[in-house]
C-alpha cells in the first residue's frame, strides 16, 4: 500500500517560529493599524525613543534585521516625518536616524494599544511563560548564526 510521505513540519524549529511570529506580528499590526503603524514600525520607534539616534547598522543590530530591510522600513517613516534619515557628521558613508518630535508622539499614542496586547498574550500565555519565552527568543541570537554577515 502507497502512503502519502508525511511532512513532519512539527519538528521544524524555522516553522514554528515563523508561525507564531505570523500569529502574534498580525495581532499587533492589528492592534496598532488604528495608529497608523505596523508592529516593526512601532518597535523601531520605540527603540529610537529609549536610545536616541543611531545608525541604520546599529538600529538593524538592535533589532535584528539585515541593513537593507532596516533602510526600507524606514523609508515610510521618514516619508510620514516620523523619522529623519541623514548622513552622519561623523562618517558620511553611514546614515543617522533619529525619532521626531511626531514620530515620539505616534509612538506614545500607540503605547497603550501595544501594551493591551502585551497584557492579553500574557494573561492568555501565562505572564510567567511569556517572560521565559522572550528569554528563550532573546537566546535564539546567540547560537553562532551569522545571517546577515557578508
Amino acid at each position: 500500500m502507497n502512503r502519502a510521505p508525511t511532512n513532519r513540519g512539527d519538528s521544524c524549529n524555522n516553522l514554528a517560529l515563523r508561525k507564531a511570529a505570523r500569529y502574534l506580528g498580525a495581532t499587533y499590526d492589528k492592534a496598532l493599524a488604528p495608529v497608523g503603524l505596523r508592529a516593526t514600525q512601532f518597535s523601531i520607534l520605540q527603540v529610537l525613543s529609549v536610545h536616541g539616534e543611531m545608525t541604520i547598522t546599529s538600529l538593524a543590530d538592535m533589532i535584528a534585521m539585515d541593513r537593507t530591510t532596516m533602510a526600507s522600513n524606514l523609508k515610510p517613516l521618514a516619508r510620514e516625518g516620523l523619522v529623519t534619515v541623514e548622513p552622519s557628521a561623523a562618517d558620511r558613508r553611514a546614515r543617522v536616524v533619529t525619532i521626531t518630535p511626531e514620530g515620539l508622539s505616534r509612538m506614545k499614542t500607540a503605547l497603550p494599544r501595544w501594551k493591551a496586547v502585551q497584557a492579553r498574550f500574557e494573561d492568555s500565555f501565562g505572564a510567567g511563560e511569556a517572560a521565559q519565552l522572550r528569554v528563550s527568543l532573546e537566546a535564539v541570537l546567540h547560537t553562532g548564526f551569522e545571517p546577515w554577515a557578508e
